[in-house]
């Protein structure tokens, strides 16, 4: 089975991104290894030690997934400051070997690009072997479902299931022993 670590770049305790992220994290057929950027120490991200342990922690749990979902929160045409600070923290090559898949959410459309003008380089530049046509989420398509799960409206929801089963196809599970 694949190990795939989900990581959520939003700073709200009330996230509609890490609702999604979880939301496709349960679609896979995988083991998940979420992350939680605003969980982090702040003294952490913002101490620039990437030798301190938490940061170590996050670089081995890296190393040993096959895929990686980055998902963030599109602020003033970015990904977030959250996530930057920890992807700086990251070794060089923290991403080597792996498929990622971007995810953004956002309340305007003009967003849209963040995902290849901004988070896929950074994505790159950590080595990652295969970065996935990400996928923009706009807000007003995400909304809480009766059982409090996240729902996403058509044709978003039938768009971003393509996607994470595009993910789901390019991931390669390493031999455990």
């Amino acid at each position: 089975m694949a190990v795939v670590v989900a990581i959520s770049g939003s700073p709200s305790p009330t996230s509609r991104t890490a609702r999604v992220l979880a939301n496709v994290a349960g679609a896979l057929d995988a083991e998940i290894d979420t992350i939680a950027v605003r969980d982090l120490p702040a003294e952490v991200l913002l101490g620039c030690d990437p030798s301190h342990p938490v940061i170590l922690d996050i670089a081995e749990r890296l190393a040993a997934a096959d895929g990686v979902i980055v998902a963030t929160p599109v602020y003033k045409a970015a990904y977030s400051g959250i996530l930057k600070a920890l992807l700086d923290l990251l070794p060089q090559y923290a991403l080597a070997g792996k498929t990622v898949l971007p995810l953004a959410t956002g309340g305007t459309v003009a967003h849209v690009l963040a995902i290849d003008y901004a988070l896929r380089p950074v994505l790159t530049t950590m080595g990652a072997t295969h970065v996935l046509p990400g996928y923009f989420v706009h807000d007003q398509l995400i909304s809480d479902g009766p059982d409090g799960d996240v729902v996403i409206a058509e044709p978003a929801r039938t768009l971003l299931d393509g996607v994470v089963a595009a993910f789901a196809a390019a991931l390669t599970p390493k031999v455990r022993a």
